[in-house]
């Protein structure tokens, strides 16, 4: 029995999970697994039912989980309101923090049917294929203090790492590069901030231990730039919690949408999925949402928790094969995309699952 806890969140969250499950019960038939799912608040929709953003139950429930699918937590309330003190992405942060989750995993990959959807010019993009581990519960997003002072006039938030943080989730990039190219290059701040001088340090002591990858480093700004000149100088790319927030999300327009991008959270025991787009609530409930990062985080589920490296691989054909129908939805159609092919979130759904069959 694989259990699943399913966290729908906010916005698009409940229509992209929906079309995920729908997916996974569908390979589970193939295979002939047993799923079983359960499915809890938070976010927004847990403060409105039960005033806090991560209930107990949910917590709870991931813990006695294997895997958590997740949708998106936040809503505009919150964004007009700076002053409230629960909001919706502390249920998150937490759920982080509680469970170990302290290494984000981020694929950067290209579908060639989709060059045309990025921004970037296709022979800078083609080809380009990283993976970025993002430190998750330690940088600035969780140092103390974090306060306002002088009558609310000045805010003070604090960028702390510990030696041990940096060196299990460098153990991670480390592994991970072994897989691949061999490559891995550290991005920090190093020039400037105390805490980028010991992850620099400590990055270069663990880098010992895997003499056969290539090790390199760059300062954030750099690499941002060097992200859009020549994304396939990057294999593996490994940074802090606030950096690899901001890069992974500039990275995605490499794949020419946020919809397209997959993510795993994982830790010690069990592990988070999702994908890296948000609540979007300006689309929620429009059944325009695109499903297909969630359904590529489902796929990464299954690679990264249960080892089912064939019915990962299974998926990520299934949506290639959509695509090469010319199917698309509207994040990801482009001037030449014949109307009857941009599908709402349903529809393509449907298309996948066919091709899902067919596999």
């Amino acid at each position: 029995m694989k259990k699943i806890a399913i966290i729908a969140g906010d916005g698009i969250g409940p229509e992209v999970t929906e079309c995920s499950r729908f997916l996974l019960e569908k390979i589970a038939k193939q295979y002939s697994w047993q799923f079983s799912f359960e499915e809890v608040l938070m976010g927004h929709v847990a403060i409105e039912a039960t005033g806090n953003p991560l209930p107990e139950e949910t917590l709870a429930a991931c813990r006695r989980s294997d895997a958590i699918l997740f949708g998106a937590v936040g809503h505009p309330y919150y964004d007009d309101n700076p002053q409230l003190k629960v909001r919706p992405e502390q249920g998150l942060l937490k759920l982080r923090k509680e469970l170990g989750l302290y290494a984000n995993v981020r694929p950067i990959q290209v579908f060639p049917e989709l060059s045309a959807a990025s921004p970037l010019k296709t022979e800078i993009i083609a080809g380009a294929d990283i993976v970025f581990f993002r430190e998750l519960t330690g940088g600035i997003y969780f140092g103390q203090p974090r306060e306002r002072q002088n009558n609310g006039n000045t805010a003070l938030d604090t960028m702390i790492y510990h030696r041990y943080e940096v060196e299990r989730i460098a153990r991670k990039a480390f592994e991970a590069a072994m897989q691949r190219q061999k490559r891995l290059c550290s991005v920090d701040k190093a020039n400037v901030l105390e805490s980028s001088r010991l992850w620099r340090e400590t990055v270069n002591q663990i880098a010992e231990e895997y003499p056969e990858v290539s090790l390199s480093h760059m300062f954030v700004d750099n690499a941002a730039m060097q992200l859009i000149k020549n994304p396939k100088q990057f294999d593996v790319v490994l940074t802090g919690n606030m950096f690899g927030d901001i890069l992974t999300d500039e990275a995605s327009q490499i794949t020419g949408s946020l919809g397209m991008l997959p993510s795993a959270s994982l830790g010690d025991s069990v592990g988070l999925y999702e994908p890296i787009h948000g609540s979007a609530p300006d689309i929620a409930g429009k059944k325009i949402a695109n499903p297909m990062a969630s359904m590529l985080s489902a796929a990464l589920m299954l690679d990264l928790t249960y080892g089912e490296i064939k019915a990962g691989n299974q998926i990520r054909r299934a949506i290639q094969k959509t695509l090469q129908g010319g199917y698309r939805t509207a994040d990801i159609a482009d001037k030449e995309t014949p109307k009857e092919k941009i599908l709402d979130t349903y529809q393509i759904t449907t298309e996948i699952l066919q091709r899902l069959e067919n596999e």
